[in-house]
């Protein structure tokens, strides 16, 4: 690499590369970033093969919302209604897909949403004291201000309903 020596107007004489130098650095430089264009976007032609895709599973989307709902049932039979095991199962799916976004998985209003549309605490003896069953069937059938209505199977409204009910006075 050849130097030569130029007057600096601030220091002097400063050695600074001679254009065959800067010319070859530009060039290296220029195609190192070819290169890493081309690497970069051969990668991108084409979607992964379907065999590399693991196939998903409901345990992908495991929550700690999760883990007190099942404590919370292994804790109490109470928390799954009286019924035929089949309409138990759709009030457990009813209630966890529909209502623990809001209430929350013991129906403290601690849901992901609860803070945010005001979910009461269906678990206090003072709101179960005032509410009727009719009334609770009629809301969640209805819905009732942020609350959307549940076109729900009869069997399963009265499970959510006795489900709601085995909540009062629970921690």
């Amino acid at each position: 690499m050849a130097l030569r020596l130029r007057s600096h107007y601030l220091c002097g004489r400063v050695r600074q590369p001679t254009r065959d130098s800067e010319t070859a650095r530009v060039s290296g430089f220029s195609c190192l970033f070819i290169w890493l264009g081309l690497i970069c976007s051969t990668g991108c032609e084409r979607p992964p093969d379907a065999e590399s895709l693991k196939e998903w599973t409901p345990s992908d989307h495991h929550s700690q919302d999760d883990d007190k709902a099942a404590m919370g049932a292994q804790g109490s039979g109470a928390t799954s209604p009286k019924g035929s095991g089949g309409d138990a199962q759709l009030v457990d799916i009813a209630w966890r897909q529909q209502c623990t976004s809001c209430h929350g998985p013991m129906g403290k209003g601690d849901g992901q949403m609860g803070p945010m549309v005001h979910a009461p605490d269906l678990s206090r003896d003072d709101w179960q004291a005032k509410i009727t069953d009719a009334e609770m069937a009629a809301t969640i059938k209805n819905g009732r201000n942020r609350m959307p209505k549940f076109d729900l199977p009869e069997p399963v409204l009265r499970g959510l309903v006795a489900r709601i009910r085995s909540l009062r006075g629970r921690p």
